[in-house]
């Protein structure tokens, strides 16, 4: 007799599979991965979730975890997100149904995300790759080269500003690599309580605010109906014209017409993005084609040898096998649907079935 069926959507880790195997569950793998998030399409999902006890996987891209798929099994207990970010789980779907969605926030990585985000701040601001282009091609200390000092100075000199919109765990951190740099922080997090900005040396602003005195923004938030396109054309045309912008969190925050727009028409300086609407990016897309203005990199900035997602992917198995034995999992973020999670579960193994 098989053991419960474990559908993982997008595999990213072979040591936690082995464990879910080694417990006695039947594993079904699904097409999308780290490398991959295309994946399969929703009637697809809706076959190969049937019967299972639990979903797992990173982040798939070609169709959410949506109410069809979870009602694809009466014996579905879990969904089990190896990363941070939930916005491909339709959660309230989840809450309705009374089913738990849990994720991954380990620092292995999130806090390669604020270490991503330093690198490319300062590859922005210092030129590198604009510097680098100019040794290999026999140019040298153009004007052009020119970089930007972060710090204030006793000579008078006060530095930049850096905007942080969102002060969780990624932009917490981000405020925390900045001290040093003597620079002015301030944030924008409606979420956030006082303290959090006191405790980073943040000054809290609301975003237009923010947009306004910022000379470098850094996107660090969630993606929810609230944060979708928050930074679009109205934005832009708030922020100074030498003002540069990146995005660690999710490619819809920012409207990317918008922001190639911006970069094109000199109302932005420069860009770095790790993350897009459409992943991998088209080969069309308007931003491969804006030179060093823009820097892109391949939503890669938690990929790290001694970080990334393997950390995460034993957390979700962890959970995984705690929901089929009948326990409450940890990281659950719809804590909405425990009652009614806990009235058809709890207490009852997914084993003895």
């Amino acid at each position: 007799m098989a053991g419960p069926k474990v559908f993982v959507f997008a595999p990213a880790d072979e040591d936690s599979l082995d464990r879910l195997e080694a417990a006695g569950c039947e594993l079904l793998r699904g097409t999308a991965g780290w490398s991959s998030p295309q994946g399969n399409n929703e009637d697809e999902l809706v076959d190969m979730a049937q019967d299972a006890v639990a979903l797992a996987g990173t982040t798939i891209r070609s169709a959410c975890i949506s109410r069809r798929v979870m009602q694809a099994s009466d014996k579905l207990r879990i969904i089990a997100k190896y990363s941070v970010g939930h916005d491909d789980v339709d959660l309230d779907a989840a809450d309705k149904l009374g089913m738990l969605v849990t994720h991954a926030p380990t620092e292995a990585n999130w806090g390669a995300v604020a270490e991503h985000a330093m690198a490319t701040m300062l590859a922005l601001l210092k030129k590198l790759d604009q510097r680098d282009r100019a040794v290999r091609t026999g140019r040298w200390r153009e004007p052009a080269l020119m970089a930007t000092y972060l710090g204030r100075r006793d000579d008078g000199y006060a530095g930049i500003t850096i905007g942080i919109i969102g002060l969780g765990r990624i932009g917490g951190r981000v405020a925390k690599l900045l001290e040093p740099w003597r620079v002015r922080v301030i944030a924008c997090d409606p979420y956030i309580d006082a303290q959090r900005f006191a405790e980073h040396g943040v000054e809290p602003v609301d975003l237009d605010t923010l947009l306004r005195e910022s000379d470098f923004v850094s996107m660090h938030v969630t993606l929810t109906p609230e944060t979708r396109h928050m930074i679009s054309h109205d934005q832009f045309r708030m922020m100074k014209p030498t003002a540069m912008l990146q995005n660690n969190s999710r490619g819809p925050v920012v409207e990317e017409a918008a922001l190639a727009d911006a970069l094109r028409d000199g109302r932005l300086a420069a860009a770095a993005i790790d993350v897009f609407e459409y992943e991998p990016l088209p080969a069309d897309s308007p931003l491969r084609k804006l030179g060093d203005k823009a820097l892109l990199t391949p939503h890669m900035s938690a990929g790290c040898l001694q970080g990334g997602l393997h950390e995460g992917c034993q957390w979700a198995t962890d959970g995984i096998l705690e929901a089929m034995r009948g326990r409450l999992p940890q990281h659950v973020v719809n804590p909405s649907a425990i009652e009614k999670w806990r009235t058809r579960f709890e207490g009852r193994s997914a084993f003895d079935d």
